[in-house]
């Protein structure tokens, strides 16, 4: 039966052997579509690239399936739990693999998850991870890399100060890390971040960058399963209480509702917000993991003074992590976080039950501005939360969960459902019940708001593979409601959220996916003024259609269009466009691969907006968000030299038609079009 699969394996692969091949660093189309989601949810920029940085490190030194455990394969978010808990049940019942062709046996492993997996995994005979200290440090890779970019015209705040702010460093933006790395057992590294306006080795920023990390991260060191020093994030149950690390919620990848990740992971980002500093270790015990940490960090906020009891509080705390202006520095590192936390979780065969506490405590008490909406938030000189997670697979089902309470005794529940009921079709259904008052520092759940708080919701997902080839069907439906206020809503409310997805890939050299997405939420209606602001229905519809297309080995077309349509009230309609056609072209054998965007949107106003993934250079991409109506353009080329010198130049061009600026306050370009110019540079040593 092996042989047989193996053979069927291998002439998949004969017919389709450039289909895994990679473009540069990209990442499939549905973690694109996953983070385009995001962006829309939490509109920020995501600057943690640990993610990127690993799949990089996996294609270089791939991942062993005879020796995966369920956390290493964990790491791969393109996997769900009941595919990890099915390679791991084929692999115990038949032995090691004998190829990496026998992927196509394992149950609920389609050709698309194989797709997705080839390029970080092997197939080699198993050695022993406990290998000692001195070659963990003498035989790793090291990586040093630089990057810098700039936006070439001036905005009003690297001018002649008319009101006395401006920004007081200079326009180039500077990334620069170095990092040692062995297989997946040691790295540490350091990395430093300049953001445009921040000075360099001067004035406010006397040491050079604005932002230093620092890590260490060592993996399986006798009872020591991971050990960390410096910056590392912490990611507990399913978010409820704590969750750092990337993780995404509502998109095409509708069985990717459970989060999955060790607890312990390094960090060595640009991102000055989502993570520890101080020291963790997760020992192991036979079936039992204990993990401890404690981190002490400073914050920037915004202070102000109670002038009746003459104190002062923290009324927010800034994440942009901008150092740009006198009043942007004056808040910097103002406030001091304390925090320490810890899990104990037992581990069986099938199932496994965790314990998860965090602590904080701030150097000043947390006061937010009097808004009813803030009437539950974080307050007070300390917060704290527990929780308890859980999880259990059967065959073909697996079952998750975790039930929190913050300090003020406010509870959430959250339990979820995998089920593969054919071998052609999954299904996903997950529930989620949070006190209006619940609060969590660094929460981060599967739920329709940003954070974990004061939302009750039921979501369904189901997957077909229907009998006939190259088709596949993706659906969720998600009903929710919002038990108190929210930011520009006055009032309890609730919402529904539909997607369908068709993907059809007739061959190995096209794939075609359409969707319809429909979200209807409630908010204040505009125009209508009583004692409190009436809720009204926003409806907002989403439909887009991507095509790529390979032509040989050398040459990736794609194509998309999508229309935005937002209906604030019933005569209210804002529309919204957005067409891109991109050339990917990486020849074989030669050190050098390039690629081309040529984009036009148009939309009434920003309440249609429509973000795009963008490519960028290794360990980067950007999220945009579209409006108005105008082109971009970029362009992508990379050289690669001997194997050791990497280096790669990113152009990118916004043109609006009809505005004669650009941006607001010291932002603001006084031009229809921006351009940005960045370049990069690895060192593999």
């Amino acid at each position: 039966m092996r042989k047989l699969i193996t053979v069927e394996m291998f002439l998949f692969l004969v017919f389709s052997e450039y289909s895994f091949r990679g473009w540069g660093q990209e990442i499939p189309p549905s973690a694109e579509q996953q983070l385009e989601s995001q962006a829309d949810i939490d509109q920020r920029d995501i600057e943690d690239d640990s993610y990127l940085v690993q799949l990089e490190h996996f294609k270089k030194r791939p991942l062993n399936l005879n020796m995966a455990t369920p956390d290493e394969l964990s790491q791969f978010i393109f996997l769900t739990d009941l595919q990890i808990n099915n390679l791991v049940s084929y692999r115990n019942l038949l032995g090691k693999f004998i190829s990496i062709y026998e992927l196509q046996a394992i149950p609920g492993w389609d050709i698309a998850t194989i797709k997705k997996a080839l390029p970080y995994v092997t197939i080699n005979n198993a050695l022993s991870t406990t290998e000692d200290m001195k070659n963990r440090f003498a035989n790793g890779d090291h990586q040093f890399l630089i990057r810098c970019s700039q936006v070439l015209e001036s905005s009003k705040g690297f001018g002649k100060p008319a009101t006395g702010t401006r920004y007081m460093g200079s326009k180039e933006r500077i990334f620069s890390r170095y990092r040692y790395q062995y297989k997946n057992l040691l790295q540490f590294g350091v990395a430093g971040d300049k953001d445009a306006g921040e000075q360099f080795f001067h004035g406010a920023q006397k040491y050079g960058f604005d932002f230093y990390s620092f890590h260490l991260f060592a993996r399986k060191i006798g009872r020591v399963q991971s050990l960390a020093l410096g910056d590392f994030t912490v990611n507990m149950g399913q978010g409820l209480i704590q969750w750092q690390s990337l993780a995404f919620k509502k998109g095409s990848e509708v069985m990717g509702i459970k989060r999955q990740s060790s607890i312990l992971r390094p960090y060595n980002s640009a991102g000055e917000i989502y993570f520890h500093r101080g020291a963790g270790v997760t020992l192991r015990f036979r079936k039992m993991e204990v993990t401890v940490y404690g981190s002490l960090r400073r914050l920037n906020a915004n202070l102000v003074i109670d002038t009746i009891v003459n104190k002062q509080f923290i009324s927010s705390f800034l994440n942009s992590g901008y150092h740009r202006t006198k009043t942007e520095n004056d808040n910097r590192d103002n406030a001091g976080q304390m925090s320490f936390g810890g899990n104990v979780t037992y581990k069986s065969k099938n199932w496994h039950f965790g314990i998860n506490g965090v602590m904080y405590e701030f150097s000043l008490p947390v006061q937010r501005r009097n808004d009813p909406y803030n009437l539950f938030a974080i307050g007070g000189k300390n917060w704290s939360n527990v929780s308890a997670d859980y999880s259990y697979s059967h065959r073909n089902l697996h079952l998750f969960g975790e039930a929190a309470t913050d300090k003020n005794l406010n509870h959430a529940l959250l339990n979820g459902l995998l089920i593969s009921v054919d071998p052609r079709v999954d299904i996903s259904i997950l529930h989620r019940t949070i006190s209006k008052a619940y609060q969590a520092v660094y929460g981060n759940a599967f739920t329709e708001n940003a954070y974990p708080t004061n939302e009750n919701g039921l979501y369904a997902g189901i997957s077909i593979r229907p009998p006939f080839a190259g088709w596949r069907i993706d659906m969720y439906a998600d009903f929710y409601k919002f038990p108190w206020l929210k930011y520009l809503v006055d009032g309890p409310s609730c919402g529904k959220d539909f997607l369908i997805q068709v993907t059809y890939t007739p061959n190995k050299q096209v794939e075609i996916f359409s969707h319809l997405r429909s979200e209807t939420k409630q908010s204040n209606q505009p125009g209508v003024f009583y004692v409190t602001n009436q809720l009204g229905s926003v409806v907002k519809q989403d439909w887009r259609t991507q095509w790529n297309c390979k032509i040989g080995q050398t040459i990736m077309l794609r194509n998309r269009i999508e229309v935005l349509w937002y209906h604030q009230t019933a005569s209210s309609i804002n529309n919204g466009f957005l067409m891109f056609f991109d050339v990917l072209y990486n020849p074989l054998l030669k050190p050098f691969s390039a690629s081309i965007r040529l984009q036009y949107f148009e939309t009434d106003d920003y309440t249609s907006r429509i973000y795009a993934y963008e490519n960028d250079v290794l360990y980067s991409y950007s999220l945009p968000a579209f409006f108005d109506k105008g082109y971009r353009f970029y362009l992508n080329v990379s050289f690669h030299l001997k194997k050791k010198f990497s280096s790669w130049l990113h152009w990118s061009q916004l043109i609006f038609r009809d505005n004669s600026s650009i941006g607001s306050g010291l932002d603001e370009i006084e031009s229809n079009h921006r351009s940005q110019i960045t370049l990069q540079c690895q060192w593999l040593f």
